[in-house]
C-alpha cells in the first residue's frame, strides 16, 4: 500500500476521532472530505470504503472506553464509583444503555442496504446538517430552564426510550448521533453534561453493533490489502478522539448546542454554494 493512500487513512482517521463526539457529525464530515478530496473509493470500491467510514468509529469507541472505564465497569457492577451509596448503585444499569439503543439498533438493522446505497453523499450530508442543526437549535431554546436529571442516576428507563427514539435521526449520515441523543435528553429534562455521558456510553454499543453489520454486509468486498489502511484509520481516530472527549465534556455545559448547530448551517451553506451553484 503507497504511503499517499495511508496518509488519507490518517486524514479520515482525524476527522472521525475529533468530530465523534461533537454534534456535527463525524460520518457527514468524513463523507465531505473523502468525496471531495480524498477520494478513497478510487481504490477501495465504493462499498469497501462506506465501511472504513463506520468500521474506523471502533477506534473512537476505544477512546471511549479508556476515558469512561469507572462508568463502564460501575454499569456492569464489576466498579463501585467513589461517593456512591448502596441506594444510588446500580440506578443507572446496563438495562438503560440496552432500551435507549434497541430503537436506533432495530431501523438500522432494517434499514442498513439503503442508507449505504443512498445517504452516503455529500448532497444529504447537507440536508442533514440542517435538520440536525433546528433540533439542536429547538433542544436550546425549548429546554427546561431548571433540568430535572442532574445526574446519570436520575434517568429512568422511559427516558433512556425517549431518548433511544429520538437517537434513530443519526442514522442518516450528517445528521449527529451525538447532535440527536443530546437534543433528545436535553428536550426530555437531562442537563447538557448528563446528556452527553449517555450519548457517549450508548456509543459503544451501538457504534460497535453498526460496524460490525457493515463489515458482514460487505465483507465479500473487503480485501487484506486494505488492511494497513483499516490499522491507521483506527489508531488516528482512537488518539484524536482521546484528545477531543475529555474537551468537548467541559465544554458542551458551557456553550451548549447553539455553536454546533451554528457551525453546521455554516459548513452547510459552504456545500451548497460548491454543490449547487
Amino acid at each position: 500500500m503507497e504511503i499517499i493512500e495511508l496518509l488519507k487513512a490518517l486524514i479520515l482517521g482525524f476527522v472521525e476521532g475529533m468530530t465523534e463526539f461533537a454534534p456535527v457529525s463525524s460520518t457527514g464530515h468524513m463523507i465531505i472530505v473523502d468525496d471531495m478530496w480524498l477520494n478513497t473509493k478510487e481504490f477501495l470500491g465504493e462499498s469497501s470504503a462506506n465501511t472504513f467510514k463506520i468500521v474506523v468509529q471502533l477506534g473512537s469507541i476505544l477512546a471511549v472506553i479508556v476515558v469512561m472505564w469507572k462508568r463502564i465497569l460501575n454499569i456492569l457492577g464489576l466498579y463501585n464509583i467513589e461517593g456512591q451509596t448502596k441506594s444510588m448503585k446500580g440506578r443507572f444499569n446496563l438495562m438503560h444503555v440496552i432500551i435507549g439503543m434497541l430503537p436506533a439498533s432495530a431501523i438500522g438493522f432494517v434499514l442498513n442496504d439503503f442508507i449505504d446505497e443512498h445517504l452516503f453523499s455529500v448532497k444529504h450530508v447537507i440536508y442533514a446538517l440542517v435538520a440536525g442543526s433546528i433540533l439542536m437549535i429547538a433542544a436550546d431554546k425549548l429546554a427546561p430552564r431548571k433540568p430535572k436529571v442532574d445526574s446519570l442516576d436520575k434517568l429512568s428507563y422511559g427516558l433512556a426510550f425517549k431518548i433511544g427514539l429520538v437517537q434513530c435521526l443519526s442514522l442518516w449520515p450528517g445528521f449527529s448521533r451525538s447532535g440527536a441523543t443530546i437534543s433528545g435528553g436535553v428536550l426530555f429534562g437531562l442537563n447538557h453534561r448528563v446528556a452527553a455521558d449517555f450519548t457517549f456510553i450508548m456509543a459503544v454499543p451501538i457504534m460497535a453493533g453498526a460496524s460490525l453489520v457493515s463489515v458482514l454486509s460487505n465483507f465479500d468486498e473487503l480485501s487484506m490489502d486494505h488492511f494497513g489502511f483499516y490499522v491507521v484509520g483506527f489508531i488516528s481516530s482512537f488518539i484524536f478522539a482521546l484528545l477531543s472527549i475529555k474537551f468537548f465534556l467541559a465544554l458542551i455545559s458551557k456553550v451548549k448546542l447553539m455553536p454546533f448547530a451554528i457551525y453546521r448551517l455554516v459548513l452547510a451553506a459552504i456545500l451548497s454554494i460548491i454543490i449547487f451553484l
